[in-house]
């Protein structure tokens, strides 16, 4: 009896161990318009014209660094597939443009992407590299793809139209909208719990103007130093 006891602790422990340090996330306030000079593109370019972000480059990516990372939403205007084409470390090559939240890094974040191939979709993924920051140490590696609890079809995105992609966590669950719709709602891993970084927006060989709205963050996070990155 004794032994058997011990070994119900040791594997007790052992599960304790593996499981991911949970970070105490806080509940996002309203969204708001962010600045231009208060978002760190860690890859590509985004020129402002009137307060509107204008995306040219195949691939960008950026956050806000003093958001609460559990909450954005991208307004955006879609202007044409980018002149350059760029594929994806992985060598796939996408048209999408979406949300990062909780991005600690480019190893560690989550996606929510507007994909337009092999047809349009919303996409949801955690990139979970534990000890890894960088795209050297990490590259296309560590993704999962989330399964959604419910998930309505989307359209593609057409040259001129104007769109709202929205994304909030709350809890474990992650929900999407779509123009005021939500169109994903799903529950994320446990180890996405360890995650803790800003929010911010990511495409790939689209050009589009758009405005970024973030919740602020009332601890606020590392900047990444806005230096240039590979990060997918």
């Amino acid at each position: 009896m004794k032994r058997l006891l011990l070994l119900a602790l040791a594997a007790c422990r052992a599960e304790v161990a593996a499981a991911p340090s949970a970070v105490k996330h806080e509940k996002p306030g309203a969204l708001a318009a962010i600045a231009r000079e208060k978002i760190c593109m860690t890859r590509g370019e985004a020129a402002v014209s009137g307060g509107v972000l204008q995306i040219s480059d195949a691939t960008t990516r950026g956050v806000a660094t003093t958001s609460s990372g559990e909450a954005a939403a991208l307004r955006f205007t879609y202007r044409g597939e980018s002149r350059e084409t760029r594929a994806l470390a992985s060598g796939q090559i996408r048209h999408q443009v979406g949300l990062k939240l909780r991005a600690a890094d480019g190893c560690n974040v989550i996606y929510v992407m507007w994909r337009v191939e092999p047809k349009p979709f919303i996409e949801v993924s955690m990139k979970r590299n534990p000890g890894k920051r960088t795209h050297e140490d990490c590259g296309a590696a560590g993704y999962t793809k989330i399964k959604p609890s419910s998930m309505e079809p989307v359209g593609a995105f057409a040259v001129g139209d104007e769109h709202v992609l929205e994304a909030a966590i709350d809890g474990d669950t992650l929900t999407a909208t779509l123009d005021g719709k939500a169109v994903w709602v799903g529950d994320l891993p446990t180890e996405a719990r360890a995650l803790d970084g800003p929010a911010g927006f990511r495409s790939d060989n689209v050009t589009y103007d758009a405005e970024l709205r973030v919740a602020p963050g009332a601890r606020g996070h590392d900047s990444p130093g806005c230096a240039k990155s590979d990060d997918d």
